[in-house]
């Protein structure tokens, strides 16, 4: 009965990172200087990649889709998040909250499945370098950029289905500077069974399968350059696949303390620093990874300074 009499929340109030007005005006810079960086970093790399053409390769190809993934990933919840630490209410309407919610869980998955393409690009040049032109052919890349973009879909139609399905009576508060499934689920008044068992599947079906791919590909990797006789060979080996190690790493490191920390599903206050590094911090770190640690890319660069 009180179900029945409960008033659906018009809009959402987000706690945000801190209270100190100093250390709002601190972090606000902090995260504007991020944002830029993250910006100037991944349209540098789509720019870069698309006016090279010794970069129109099957791994730049999936790399210049990962920078336009995080490109809008952070774009969905850095600007929103300097906004707030200038403002006293920090609040987001109830559809501004769906719409994030929906774009952040799309760019998400899709991001996974382009770690785990670029897993398996390398796997296929490193342990079946004989079969790559014909393997990782044109038609095969744009499969699987767009069944990674399709499955990040499916996965923000579901959580979208998720939200819809619960309701806000008692609270309106999200521990957290955006709109997402996992403190909303806690902050629902209502049934939350058909919520947890779509967030449930989806990092089951979606998150393990991807990191499947990832792993059974670093393995096979391994085990090949470990066959090679030369020291030069193992290192040039290793060399392709140092800096998309690196990026997994960070990335999967900040999502599994993001998800599968245990206090994150009550409080989210220990943890948020984890979820600044996997939403703000993560997408500017990949144009700089790929950049700095990247000879073709580094002499790409070069060549079209100097052309300027």
């Amino acid at each position: 009965m009180a179900q029945s009499n409960c008033t659906q929340v018009t809009e959402f109030s987000l706690a945000g990172l801190t209270e100190d007005p100093v250390t709002q005006v601190n972090l606000f810079l902090l995260f504007l200087l991020t944002y830029l960086v993250t910006m100037l970093g991944n349209l540098g790399i789509i720019i870069l990649i698309r006016a090279s053409p010794h970069l129109h390769s099957p791994m730049y190809y999936f790399l210049g889709n990962l920078a336009f993934v995080d490109l809008c990933s952070s774009t969905i919840i850095t600007p929103k998040m300097l906004v707030d630490l200038l403002l006293e209410k920090k609040s987001i309407a109830y559809a501004g909250c769906v719409a994030q919610l929906f774009l952040f869980d799309l760019f998400a998955i899709t991001d996974c499945f382009l770690l785990a393409s670029m897993a398996y690009d390398r796997y296929v040049a490193i342990c079946h370098p004989l079969l790559y032109p014909l393997v990782m052919s044109p038609k095969c890349c744009f499969q699987l950029v767009a069944g990674s973009y399709l499955v990040g879909l499916t996965n923000g139609v579901g959580q979208t289905i998720s939200m819809s399905t619960l309701s806000f009576c008692s609270s309106s508060t999200i521990n957290l500077f955006f709109c997402d499934i996992v403190p909303l689920i806690s902050l629902s008044t209502s049934d939350t069974t058909l919520s947890r068992i779509i967030l449930t599947t989806a990092a089951s079906l979606f998150g393990v399968s991807s990191i499947l791919v990832i792993l059974l590909s670093y393995v096979a990797i391994i085990t090949t350059i470990l066959s090679i006789n030369s020291a030069e060979g193992k290192r040039k080996a290793f060399s392709t696949c140092t800096s998309h190690l690196i990026a997994v790493s960070i990335f999967y490191g900040a999502c599994f303390f993001m998800y599968l920390n245990p206090s994150s599903e009550n409080s989210r206050g220990g943890d948020k620093w984890a979820v600044v590094l996997y939403t703000v911090v993560t997408p500017m770190l990949n144009p700089l990874i790929y950049s700095l640690r990247n000879k073709e890319v580094e002499e790409a660069l070069r060549r079209h300074l100097k052309m300027k």
